[in-house]
């Protein structure tokens, strides 16, 4: 019988500590996966700076999250203007 829940310990990689900066975001999906493009945009040009490959519950999770992150943020804060889109199509390489 399981006995709840395992504390699971994560390793944090130094490299990725400060984390990347994206300003825009391009997403595909198959039936299988969800694959999140994550980009800095700054004209002419943009990088991806990360690639997320997830399944699709787990994007529903992520999806719920958000929403629940940002519902909260909006109670604390007030409400998050919406971003305007960057300004012709990205493309990726």
């Amino acid at each position: 019988m399981a006995d709840g829940p395992k504390e699971i310990k994560v390793n944090f990689p130094p490299s990725l500590h400060g984390g990347v900066y994206a300003n825009h975001m391009a997403v595909i999906h198959t039936r299988e996966e969800f694959v999140m493009d994550f980009i800095m945009v700054a004209p002419p040009a943009g990088s991806v700076t990360a690639r997320v490959v997830v399944s699709p519950g787990h994007a529903k999770r992520i999806l719920n999250a958000l929403a629940e992150n940002v519902s909260i943020y909006e109670r604390k804060y007030g409400e998050i203007p919406r971003a305007e889109e960057p300004g012709g199509p990205i493309r990726i390489n």
